[in-house]
């Protein structure tokens, strides 16, 4: 062998030695060298397919970070702290499993326990192929059915219609074994680590941290409690009522995460390991930078917020600030109209009447008083402002009573004409018959009316506006989109968006055009007005809010962490029979000014063979929605029942497993 084969060998080797396994490294480069140059080459082509090999495998199986002699962090999709003594491990989360890899690799053959820091699914879907009957599972107390009790959540009607409450919410497909709980002040030893848990509720309801204590460290695993430097993975967790419903509470949870937060911050840790995110290497800094820009963000929330009109007391401390947009004043009724429950009824000069939404039964049992008593002579048009229940509920009885026409958006109409298709919050079962979907802008005329729908993505994107006009007077009918205090963006689960002519911006924007002389909301008896001066406070304040929700989200838009179904199933739920094959389609929104690649797979339960399909995968322009098709086969002789349909996503450079969910109910 010549010396400069010999000299290319061994750079060969050099580099193959940082590549391969211990094991290829110990029992095979030793060799190469001894062997005639002609079989050398050939043995290093097949090395270097090895390599390649592995260094795929790699891509999806990153290696441990080591932070200390026996503390280490598996950086998968989510984060996976590892406590190491000898051959045994502790983990803190699991993520999808894929850390059993690296673990092998460096030698663990046990994993001893396993510490959870929440229930959300992405945290603990892989356990099922991790754990033995010996690995103990551990899981915050206030959240243990979430983790055994899932066959119960996922049959219940009341985690499918009518939610005004999303707790718990991203729930495991499948039930996991719990073995003890834990809770704050808890301690517990493991090889030569002390581990304390912190209570930092939050993100869920029962969200814990675990300080780890090993080899002159101080290790906080925190959930997601933050992300990074002043950063949450998302907003939409966050959501949860006070002295009302979690509907109503926008960012509600933010005190309960400052004060874990604190509690962390308190223990001086050295480093913190977020459950999504880097490792964060000044604790005290992120979480005061991150404290700072929740409070900017939700007074920016305050600001023109319509809740201050509801509910005044909750919002007193704010009740004097100069920088807040003030009420608009109240403004009478138009003779023309009538207030029933959460319906507005247009009554004609002939005594004709065109109702908007009807939510109960007594708006059909009042319109059939009135007919019968002579106040009005006939119903004759039923329009929709919104999907949510208490605006549709009574529509198929409506419907049943009076022969007209429903009218809506299109946007609406295909929410109300299919509700099984999807999971929206406050979503009703009642299914609605819709005659004539309506496009924006589009006119017609009803008696001595003008009539002008619109697309109006103000409290939901699934929410149309409608603008009646005769003589001088101009009203709008909002929904539930505004009241005189400002929007109704309070509920971050209805897919508010941020952003230039999108959400609330695009529905201030036509209100500033239009110009009506009265604004009414559903839930309201009287009307009002904006001013001129108002409509610009409502649009500088968007545009800043979408600026300080960029700062506190690691998405390229902050849409993505403000609107839970950014990713969403369609049909969201539908029934299928042993046998056959169930498809449906996983639609993206990408919100941001880039196009981006999404890439889905479907993760059956085992009780659907729980093997995964093959990714499918979307280029999705800018500001726009993508959609892949997934199949599942369902085995002929699956038992009845409702079973949930995990689907990964890949998007932006984020590894997302079981990130979204279908349901297919078995007949």
């Amino acid at each position: 062998m010549t010396t400069a084969v010999k000299v290319v060998i061994t750079l060969r080797v050099m580099v193959l030695r940082m590549i391969l396994t211990r094991s290829v490294r110990t029992t095979i480069l030793p060799s190469i060298t001894s062997l005639p140059s002609t079989v050398c080459f050939a043995a290093m082509l097949i090395i270097d397919l090895m390599a390649c090999m592995q260094l795929a495998i790699a891509a999806e199986n990153p290696s441990l970070l080591r932070l200390s002699e026996h503390v280490s962090v598996y950086p998968g999709a989510v984060n996976v702290g590892m406590v190491r003594d000898g051959q045994k491990a502790l983990l803190i989360d699991c993520g999808d499993g894929r850390v059993r890899e690296a673990l092998a690799a460096s030698g663990v053959t046990t994993i001893e326990r396993i510490l959870f820091t929440h229930h959300h699914r992405d945290q603990a879907c892989g356990a099922q192929a991790l754990i033995t009957a010996a690995t103990r599972i551990s899981v915050p107390a206030k959240e243990r059915s979430s983790f055994e009790a899932v066959d119960e959540y996922w049959k219940n009607p009341k985690s499918r219609w009518h939610l005004y409450n999303y707790h718990p919410h991203v729930v495991l497909a499948e039930p996991l074994r719990v073995d003890e709980t834990c809770s704050g002040g808890d301690e517990l030893s493991f090889g030569a680590a002390r581990i304390r848990v912190l209570d930092t509720h939050g993100h869920t309801d029962g969200s814990v941290s675990f300080l780890v204590e090993a080899d002159g460290k101080r290790i906080v695993f925190c959930g997601d409690a933050l992300y990074g430097r002043g950063q949450l993975w998302d907003v939409w967790s966050l959501q949860k009522g006070t002295m009302t419903s979690d509907y109503h509470g926008f960012l509600g949870a933010r005190e309960q995460l400052v004060a874990g937060l604190e509690r962390i911050k308190n223990e001086k840790p050295h480093v913190l390991v977020p459950s999504h995110g880097p490792i964060v290497d000044r604790p005290e800094d992120a979480i005061d930078t991150l404290i700072a820009r929740l409070a900017r963000c939700y007074d920016k929330y305050v600001a023109i917020s319509a809740l201050r009109h509801y509910f005044p007391k909750l919002f007193a401390a704010y009740a004097e600030r100069k920088d807040h947009m003030q009420l608009a004043p109240r403004k009478p009724v138009p003779d023309c109209l009538r207030h029933v429950g959460t319906s507005w009824i247009l009554v004609s000069q002939d005594k004709s009447a065109f109702v908007m939404d009807c939510g109960g039964p007594k708006v059909v049992k009042t319109l059939q008083d009135w007919l019968a008593k002579g106040d009005i002579r006939a119903v004759e048009g039923l329009w929709i402002t919104h999907y949510h229940d208490d605006h549709v509920d009574a529509v198929p009885e409506f419907q049943k009573t009076f022969d007209c026409p429903c009218i809506t958006d299109r946007h609406v109409a295909e929410v109300i004409s299919d509700p099984m298709a999807w999971r929206l919050p406050c979503i009703s079962p009642s299914k609605a018959r819709v005659d004539r979907p309506r496009r924006d802008g589009e006119s017609w005329t009803w008696r001595e009316f003008k009539l002008t729908a619109y697309h109006f993505p103000g409290q939901t994107l699934y929410h149309a506006g409608l603008l009646v006009e005769r003589g001088d007077l101009r009203m709008f009918f909002a929904g539930d989109s505004f009241t005189a205090a400002g929007i109704d963006d309070y509920c971050a689960w209805n897919r508010c968006w941020l952003g230039r002519d999108v959400g609330f911006d695009r529905c201030v924007a036509l209100l500033e055009r239009l110009r009506p002389t009265h604004i009414f909301n559903c839930h309201v008896a009287n009307a009002f007005e904006f001013a001129p001066d108002q409509y610009r406070f409502m649009r500088a304040n968007l545009a800043e809010r979408e600026k300080l929700f960029a700062e506190l989200l690691p998405w390229d838009h902050p849409n993505h962490g403000l609107d839970e179904a950014w990713v969403r199933c369609h049909p969201y739920e539908q029934e299928v029979a042993p046998g056959s094959r169930a498809n449906f389609r996983v639609v993206v929104t990408n919100h941001s000014e880039e196009p981006h690649r999404a890439e889905c797979r479907a993760a059956p339960p085992r009780a659907l063979s729980g093997r995964v399909t093959e990714w499918a995968s979307v280029e999705i322009p800018k500001k726009s929605d993508g959609h892949v098709a997934l199949e599942i086969a369902v085995p002929a002789g699956t038992p009845s029942g409702r079973y949930v349909i995990p689907v990964d996503v890949r998007y932006a450079g984020k590894d997302l497993p079981q990130f979204k969910e279908a349901i297919l109910v078995v007949k």
